[in-house]
């Protein structure tokens, strides 16, 4: 049952960014954002359960309900940081940005690029403070969530961004 419900919960994020990007139709459709999107997400998620495969293999750390958690709050964190950045790129394509594709989405990212740190160098801060100084049974969580927030800027920016642009087109205005 977990398995369909997280299937029916990517397609339907799927579904809604195909849906809020519906005007956004050049150079690439709608649907892709949100393709993009569950990529990046797919990306973080198995990038921090390998970590934990190669923490629990060599250091015995256990797989509990935190780290679920964890992951969960990544996958929202991660999904919201690819939004915002796929979204600058939908409103500098309605500004009508001379140039490539590949310019549009080198401008955007320049433009969220310094919120997408802001925000997660804040978050971290407090998941560092928590894993040093709070109880044992919740450094795994916190572990989880630094890995999960560090994997989760670089895919929004590295992993999703470079997904957006169509393969072979040089020049989106044609």
């Amino acid at each position: 049952n977990a398995v369909i419900a997280n299937i029916l919960v990517l397609l339907a994020i799927i579904c809604y960014l195909a849906y809020a990007f519906r005007k956004v139709t050049r150079p690439i459709s709608s649907w892709k954002y949100g393709t993009v999107a569950v990529i990046a997400l797919i990306h973080d998620v198995m990038i921090i359960i390998g970590l934990f495969s190669i923490l629990g293999y060599f250091f015995g750390i256990e797989v509990d309900s935190f780290f679920i958690t964890a992951v969960l709050t990544v996958i929202g964190f991660s999904v919201h940081d690819t939004i915002v950045t796929i979204d600058r790129i939908r409103e500098n394509l309605f500004k009508h940005y001379p140039g490539t594709f590949e310019q549009v989405v080198n401008d955007s990212i320049n433009q969220t690029i310094t919120r997408s740190i802001n925000t997660s160098m804040t978050t971290l801060l407090s998941l560092v403070a928590i894993y040093f100084f709070g109880g044992s049974s919740i450094q795994t969580f916190a572990l989880a969530l630094i890995a999960g927030i560090i994997v989760g800027t670089y895919s929004s920016v590295f992993v999703a961004s470079p997904l957006c642009a169509p393969r072979g087109a040089r020049s989106w205005r044609t």
